[in-house]
Order: structure tokens, then C-alpha cells, then sequence
């Protein structure tokens, strides 16, 4: 059996690399949306099964990377990219189910996949703003004297309410958004 043991893949035992037929298949079984898929090519010793090959050598053709794993930066997205596009080959993103490219090989990026990313990233941002931005109904520490809710809220000032309907006018620039805590305060600096 030691000659056996050499054969990648045997078919006696669970060696090689797996290839499934199709990509709905991988989606079914939970792997397309956890980490990089793709099409490749197999040689050497293959092996048919029902769902797909085990083979002795295998090579990409794309890759498809859905949109978790990927680095939420262009600049950290550029800093990866080199390790994937050392195959020569064309990048897909996910996207509805479906591969937009976001890398043509020997081009750069598509910009297509590269619009789709940027406004990903860009909806995030606005989103993000709007959580930073003080409004009615946030809750603001006020140290010292407890958690008053948003009244109502300008540039100037905002109009706040303790627990004990204490009414309080305060200067706007004064609330800050605590980063340490990420809760609104008032008089930690003031």
C-alpha cells in the first residue's frame, strides 16, 4: 500500500483537490459565500464523484470573493491585490448572487466592479455620518447629573431633558461624541 499512499488523489481515500461541477452547488452546500471561489483547471489524476473531482493538480482560472472578505479600504484592498492577481487571472465580486469582475487580468481593475465597491464603501460613510451627527431622541451623558434625552437640536444648541424633566439648554459644540465609549457626553471637556 505504500505505492498507493504516493497516488494523489487515491481513490480509496479523501486526498486531492476538490473541484464541485458547478457553482449553485457550492452555494447549496455553504462554501460560495464563506470564502474564495472560483473556476479551475484540474489535471494529472482526476477523480469523478456525483458533485463534482478530486484531482492530483489544479489551477485557478477566476476567482469570486464575496464582498465579506474583502478589505473594506481601496488602500488595503490595493495592498492585497497582489497576492490574487499573481495568477494571471480575472477577479470576480459577488454580487445578488451573481460575479461582477472587479479585476481584468493584464487591464486592472473594472470599473464596473470598482463603481459597485465604491459605493458600498461610500454608502457606509454616509450612514456613518448620519449615526455621528447629534439628534432627536439620542441619549446624552451628562456627567455628573445622569442621561438626558434630545429634545430638540440646531447648530447652536441643543435642548435637553434629564429624568426628572429638568429642561437644559446646551451649546452644540459642547456634546461631543465620546470615542472611548461611543456615547454622547456632555462636560467631560467643558
Amino acid at each position: 500500500m505504500a505505492e498507493a499512499a504516493n497516488e494523489v488523489p487515491h481513490r480509496k481515500c479523501t486526498c486531492g483537490i476538490y473541484a464541485a461541477k458547478n457553482s449553485e452547488h457550492l452555494r447549496q452546500i455553504g462554501y460560495a459565500d464563506g470564502g474564495v471561489c472560483g473556476e479551475v483547471y484540474l489535471w494529472g489524476t482526476v477523480v469523478e464523484h456525483k458533485l463534482g473531482w478530486r484531482a492530483q493538480f489544479a489551477y485557478p482560472k477566476s476567482l469570486d470573493l464575496p464582498l465579506s472578505i474583502l478589505p473594506f479600504t481601496l488602500a488595503e484592498l490595493n495592498a492585497r491585490l497582489p497576492a490574487l492577481i499573481a495568477f494571471g487571472i480575472d477577479i470576480f465580486v459577488i454580487h445578488n448572487r451573481e460575479s461582477m469582475r472587479l479585476w481584468k487580468h493584464g487591464q486592472g481593475y473594472d470599473s464596473d466592479g470598482l463603481d459597485y465597491i465604491i459605493s458600498l464603501r461610500h454608502n457606509h460613510y454616509v450612514r456613518q455620518q448620519q449615526e455621528r451627527m447629534l439628534k432627536k431622541g439620542d441619549r446624552v451623558a451628562l456627567l455628573g447629573q445622569g442621561i438626558a434625552v434630545v429634545e430638540r437640536v440646531d447648530k447652536a444648541e441643543a435642548v435637553v431633558i434629564l429624568g426628572n424633566r429638568l429642561v437644559l439648554r446646551i451649546p452644540r459644540e459642547h456634546i461631543v461624541l465620546s470615542p472611548r465609549n461611543l456615547r454622547w457626553e456632555y462636560g467631560s471637556s467643558s
